[in-house]
C-alpha cells in the first residue's frame, strides 16, 4: 500500500519529472531540434540555404515533415493510452506500464544518435519511438499524483514535481553544452546521454512507488476485455460529471497550444529570428531563460491557486498566452525573443502543473485513477496531434511560422471562453487554511 502525503513518496514521484524532462529539454527543445536542422540543411554555391527534404519520396520543409512526425506519435499515444491504462487499473500494473515506456523512450533516445539525413524516414522512427515513450509515461505517472497526495495538495506537490524537471534537466543541459562547447564531444552523443539519465534516476521513483497500490490480483484470462470495461466504466462516470467535462474541453483546447508552443518554440526562433553572431548560443540562452524562469512560475501559480482558485489562475495564464502568440507574430530581434521566453517559461511551468493538479483535485472518489488520467492525456495528446499537424500544415501552405502562431492564438481563446464556463468547486477554490 501507498502513505498519502509522505515527504519520500512524494519525492521519489516528482523524481521521475527530474529523470524524464531530460527528454522534453534536450530532444523535444533545445539540442535535437537544431542538430535536426544543421542534418537537414543546405547551402549552395551562391549562399542560398535549401531546407527542403525527401521523405518517402516526396518533399517537404523540414520542420513540416518534424512537426507531422512529432503528430503522428501523439496519434499513436492517444490511441494505446486508454486501452492500456484500463488494464493498468484493474491488473494493478501503473508502475509497470510507467516502466516500459520509459525505457521505450529511452531507447528511442539512444538511437538518435545513428541520426542520417541519408535515411531520413528510419531516423525519423527513432525520434517517433522516443517521443511515444515520453508521453506514453506520463499517463501512467500523472496517475500516481492522487494516490501520493490528498487533493488539497496537489498544486504544490505537481508544482513540484514540474520543478524538479526543469532544474534537472536544465543541468544535464548545462553539462553538455559545456562538452559540445569545449569540442570534448560531438553534438549527438548528447542523446544517448538523456537515454542513461532519464532510465537512471527513474530508479529513484521506482524503487519507492509500489506496483500495485490497491492489491488487485485479477485472473489473466480477459484481460485485455477487462481493459475496455474499465474505460467504459469510466466513460459512463464522466456523463455525470459536468464540470470535469467542461474543464476537460476547455483543457483539450487550449493544449493545442501550449505543447505545440513548447515543441516549435526553437524550431520558430532559429528560422523567424534574426540571431547575427549570437547563432546557437542565443537560441541555448532562451532555452535556459524559459526552463530556469518556468521552476518560478509553477510555484508562483500554484500560489496563487490557493488565493484565487485554480480557474482563475488559468484564466490569467491564457491570457498571457494570447500575448504570446500575437507578439511572436511581429517579433525579429534576439531581445524581443528573450522577452517572449522569458513570458513563455513563466506560464509554462505554470499552466502545466496547475493543468495538472486542477484535474486530478476534480476527480470523483475513485481507485481508477490511471483510467481517469488516460482521458486527460489522451485529450491532451490529440490537442498536439491537431496544433503541431496545423502548425507544419499552415508552414508547408505559407512558408512562414508566424502564420502558424496566429493560428495557435485562436486556440487559446477559444480555451479561455470554455474554461469560464466551469461552475465554482470547492476543491478548486480559494483556500484559507
Amino acid at each position: 500500500m501507498i502513505k498519502k502525503n509522505d515527504k519520500q513518496t512524494i519525492r521519489a514521484w516528482a523524481f521521475y519529472d527530474w529523470a524524464n524532462s531530460a527528454y522534453n529539454l534536450v530532444i523535444s527543445t533545445a539540442i535535437f531540434p537544431i542538430f535536426y536542422q544543421k542534418m537537414t540543411s543546405s547551402v549552395d554555391a551562391n549562399g542560398i540555404t535549401n531546407e527542403k527534404v525527401s521523405f518517402f519520396g516526396m518533399e517537404f520543409i523540414n520542420t513540416e515533415i518534424y512537426s507531422y512526425v512529432v503528430s503522428f506519435s501523439f496519434l499513436i499515444v492517444s490511441a494505446i493510452s486508454p486501452i492500456l491504462s484500463g488494464i493498468a487499473d484493474y491488473s494493478g500494473s501503473k508502475k509497470s506500464f510507467l516502466k516500459f515506456f520509459c525505457y521505450l523512450g529511452s531507447l528511442g533516445c539512444a538511437l538518435l544518435f545513428f541520426f542520417d539525413v541519408d535515411h531520413l524516414e528510419l531516423s525519423m522512427v527513432f525520434v517517433m519511438i522516443a517521443s511515444i515513450g515520453f508521453w506514453g509515461s506520463l499517463v501512467f505517472y500523472n496517475a500516481f499524483l492522487p494516490e501520493v497526495a490528498d487533493y488539497v495538495h496537489h498544486d504544490k506537490v505537481s508544482a513540484q514535481g514540474f520543478a524538479y524537471g526543469y532544474v534537472g534537466s536544465s543541468l544535464l543541459l548545462v553539462a553538455i553544452l559545456i562538452l559540445i562547447q569545449t569540442n570534448t564531444m560531438p553534438a549527438k552523443f548528447a542523446f544517448p546521454m538523456v537515454a542513461i539519465w532519464w532510465a537512471g534516476f527513474a530508479q529513484i521513483t521506482y524503487y519507492y512507488l509500489p506496483n500495485n497500490v490497491y492489491d488487485r490480483h485479477p485472473k489473466e484470462k480477459g484481460i485485455i476485455w477487462k481493459g475496455y470495461e474499465e474505460l467504459r466504466k469510466v466513460w459512463f462516470e464522466l456523463k455525470d460529471q459536468v464540470n470535469l467535462r467542461r474543464f476537460l474541453r476547455s483543457f483539450f483546447v487550449y493544449s493545442m497550444g501550449v505543447q505545440t508552443v513548447v515543441i516549435m518554440a526553437v524550431l520558430f526562433a532559429n528560422k523567424e529570428i534574426e540571431w547575427g553572431d549570437q547563432g546557437e548560443s542565443g537560441l541555448i540562452i532562451s532555452v535556459l531563460i524559459i526552463q530556469f524562469i518556468a521552476v518560478f512560475g509553477a510555484y508562483a501559480f500554484a500560489g496563487l491557486s490557493k488565493k484565487l482558485g485554480n480557474i482563475k489562475v488559468l484564466g490569467m495564464a491564457l491570457v498571457i498566452w494570447i500575448f504570446i502568440c500575437f507578439a511572436a507574430y511581429f517579433i525579429t530581434t534576439p531581445t524581443h525573443f528573450y522577452f517572449l521566453a522569458a513570458l513563455v517559461g513563466l506560464v509554462m511551468g505554470g499552466i502545466q502543473a496547475l493543468s495538472r493538479s486542477t484535474y486530478s483535485k476534480m476527480l470523483p472518489e475513485t481507485q481508477d485513477h490511471a483510467s481517469y488520467f488516460s482521458f486527460y492525456d489522451v485529450l491532451e495528446k490529440l490537442g498536439i496531434v491537431v496544433g503541431t499537424f496545423l502548425f507544419g500544415f499552415i508552414e508547408g501552405m505559407t512558408s512562414s511560422m508566424r502564420n502558424s502562431a496566429l493560428v495557435l492564438m485562436g486556440f487559446f481563446i477559444v480555451g479561455l471562453l470554455l474554461l469560464f464556463m466551469i461552475k465554482p468547486h470547492k476543491s478548486i477554490s480559494p483556500r484559507t487554511d
